[in-house]
């Protein structure tokens, strides 16, 4: 059974979906690809420990502490390709930025490739389903324009600020 809860952050209303004991997403209302591919019927229910945690992570984070994705249980629905993009972007730091183009080089590396696009990462980055714990917004263009986020540019500038990054 798939489940959904509501947090208000500073960025707008926050969707958490999820199972007993898994989040499967996080999108901010009026996102490019909301709810990703969820086609199940989803109840709202805001009791589940998991979504407890969650809540109280987001908590954190907005009030400006330094929290790791890895004290959640996460399993976003994707592809192995995006799930190696996603498991790259866990590994920037908090506060801190990269290009498409390093992650791209990064990734190739893990599937043994010459090279990878930065608009297959690009696309990659684009659908994923756990918005600010799977920190895509710490990810800009090699001209340093914040290029693309689902949640939109203005979202992105937010965070990155909030995080001390200097822009």
């Amino acid at each position: 059974m798939i489940y959904k809860t509501y947090y208000d952050s500073p960025i707008g209303k926050l969707m958490i979906v999820g199972d007993s004991n898994n989040i499967i997403g996080t999108w901010v209302e009026g996102q490019k690809y909301f709810g990703g591919n969820l086609s199940e019927n989803i109840s709202q229910e805001d009791g589940i420990p998991v979504f407890i945690k969650t809540k109280l992570w987001f908590d954190r984070y907005f009030s400006g502490e330094i929290v790791s994705p890895k004290e959640l249980y996460l399993a976003p629905f994707g592809s192995h390709f995006r799930h190696v993009v996603w498991n790259t972007l866990l590994e920037i730091p908090y506060g801190e930025i990269t290009t498409y183009g390093a992650i791209a080089k990064k990734v190739a590396k893990i599937l043994n490739k010459d090279s990878i696009s930065a608009q297959a990462i690009g696309g990659a980055i684009g659908h994923n389903p756990l918005l600010i714990i799977i920190p895509c917004h710490r990810v800009i263009g090699a001209n340093g324009n914040l290029t693309g986020y689902a949640g939109g540019i203005d979202k992105k500038l937010q965070l990155l600020k909030l995080e001390g990054v200097n822009l």
